[in-house]
Formats: structure tokens, C-alpha cells, sequence
């Protein structure tokens, strides 16, 4: 009998030891998501090599994660899309080799980087703060290679055409801000909730209940279908024709997150337009 005891009391306690654990992680992925993910990013950065840093501009505060010093080829600056932030690269930089300089900001108003109510987030605005970021970090000493996805890529456009000697080449994935030659639903309803009175004049960052509806409204023309649409991709045809020297990829069954889509597929391609496009100058898209 008391060898029975002992039995189970060995497989209470190995149970117990077990739930706790368990029960640890379902409370936290109930209560406290938002940490999970932040102890999942931790823990890729940490594996990946990637160092988060910040740079100071005068008041202005920008985070980023960084691997690798600058050496014969150029940085890659990353910029992210609309409310999202630098650890969406974790997947693209896990393909990237590990000798390159690599920078993932976090986009003016996102995560780590300052967020005020009074800061310009058109895509001007944005550009001249990532020209500051470039300043801080001192990336201005030899050109580096731009790659940006949907809201990001529009801002690396932009970049680009005010300070081509910065920049010997770069990547847009999916940008937004193209005139294209199909408009996508998406894009139909966005032009609709542009001419009504937004606080800040920018229906994808509402400040109301009202303009938080008009959002939501807008993003449901997305958010169930695989893969997303969000820009047609008859923009590309618009680079090809307008952008000498640049390269044009399309992948098939692929949505408007190509970034976390086809990571793999990504690296490859950004890695190969730099290394075919790296003796050339003058800024160059893909």
C-alpha cells in the first residue's frame, strides 16, 4: 500500500511539474500576447545576430536592429510597411548572408521610433525623417542598398529621387503610391475615404470612433482573403517603362505580404539584383 502511495504521489508531482508550465504559457498567451511576441522577436534577434540600437536626431528618436559592419558590399537599409515594424525582417534577414551590414528601422510613428501627434507621416515627411536616420548612423560615407515593402517601399521611392547619391540601388516590394494601371478594391475604397475630413489626413490613421470605422471598414476588403491584394500589380508594368536598368519580379499565388510570404525567395532576390547591379551607378530599382 504505501508503495501505491509513493506511485502516485511520484505522478502527481510529475504532472504538476508538467500543468504549471503549460499553464503558465496559456495565461500568458490570454492575458499578456503581446509579450509572447515580444520574447519570440527577442529570441530571433538573438539568434540572427541582430542588435537593437537607437539614434538620437535631435530629439528625435529612432530604433533599429543591426548585424555586421559596412564592408565592399553595401549596406541594406529595410523599411517596413504601415503598422508593422523592423522584426517583420527577421524572416528575409535569416536568408541574408552573414557578413553584410544590415539595418531594420522601425518607420517614424512604429515601435520604438517617436511618435507624436504634430510629426508629417506623408511619404515626404517620412523620407526626410529616414534621410535624418541615414545622417545619425552615418550611412551617408558610401551608398547603400534601399529595400522597402507596401508603405515602406513608397517612402524608399521617394528617398530615392531626393537623394539619389545616397543610394546605389534598391528593392521596392509591393509599394503603394504607383499609378497603376488597374486599380485593386482596396484602392478604390481608400480614394473614397480621402475626401472626407480626417483629423490627421490620413485614413489609415484614424483619431475617432468614426474614422477607427471607416479603417476597419477599408482593411475587411483584405483581411480574409489568401492571397491579399492590397495594390494591383499592374504597377509594376509602370516601373519597368519609367525606371531604366531596373528588373522586375513577380511571384505567383503570393499576396501583398511578400515579406513574410516568401522570405527565402526575398533574400534571394534582393541578394542577386545587388550583387548584379553593384559595379553600376546611380540608383537602380528591383
Amino acid at each position: 500500500m504505501a508503495a501505491d502511495l509513493d506511485m502516485v504521489n511520484l505522478f502527481v508531482i510529475a504532472g504538476a511539474t508538467l500543468a504549471l508550465p503549460i499553464m503558465a504559457f496559456v495565461a500568458s498567451f490570454l492575458l499578456w500576447p503581446s509579450a509572447l511576441i515580444k520574447v519570440y522577436h527577442w529570441y530571433w534577434r538573438r539568434t540572427l545576430g541582430l542588435q537593437v540600437r537607437y539614434a538620437d536626431c535631435g530629439g528625435y528618436r529612432f530604433c533599429y536592429s543591426c548585424r555586421g559592419k559596412p564592408g565592399m558590399r553595401p549596406s541594406i537599409v529595410l523599411l517596413h510597411g504601415f503598422s508593422t515594424h523592423k522584426d517583420m525582417w527577421l524572416t528575409v534577414v535569416k536568408f541574408l548572408p552573414r557578413h553584410l551590414h544590415i539595418l531594420c528601422v522601425d518607420m517614424p510613428g512604429h515601435e520604438g521610433t517617436t511618435r507624436t501627434n504634430t510629426d508629417d507621416y506623408s511619404i515626404h515627411g517620412q523620407a526626410k525623417r529616414i534621410r535624418q536616420f541615414v545622417e545619425a548612423v552615418r550611412l551617408t560615407r558610401k551608398p547603400f542598398h534601399l529595400v522597402g515593402t507596401s508603405m515602406g517601399g513608397s517612402v524608399a521611392g521617394v528617398y530615392a529621387a531626393c537623394y539619389p547619391s545616397d543610394v546605389c540601388s534598391m528593392t521596392l516590394i509591393c509599394p503603394d503610391g504607383i499609378k497603376r494601371l488597374t486599380e485593386s478594391k482596396f484602392d478604390n475604397h481608400l480614394q473614397d475615404l480621402r475626401y472626407n475630413r480626417y483629423t490627421l489626413n490620413i485614413p489609415l490613421i484614424p483619431t475617432t470612433p468614426t474614422e477607427m470605422e471607416d479603417m476597419l471598414r477599408l482593411c475587411s476588403h483584405v483581411r480574409f482573403k489568401i492571397p491579399q491584394q492590397v495594390v494591383d500589380v499592374s504597377g509594376a508594368a509602370v516601373i519597368e517603362q519609367n525606371v531604366p536598368g531596373c528588373r522586375v519580379d513577380l511571384l505567383d499565388n503570393c499576396g501583398h505580404s511578400v515579406v513574410m510570404e516568401r522570405p527565402r525567395r526575398t533574400a534571394k532576390l534582393i541578394l542577386e539584383f545587388i550583387i548584379s547591379k553593384q559595379s553600376t551607378t546611380g540608383p537602380k530599382s528591383s
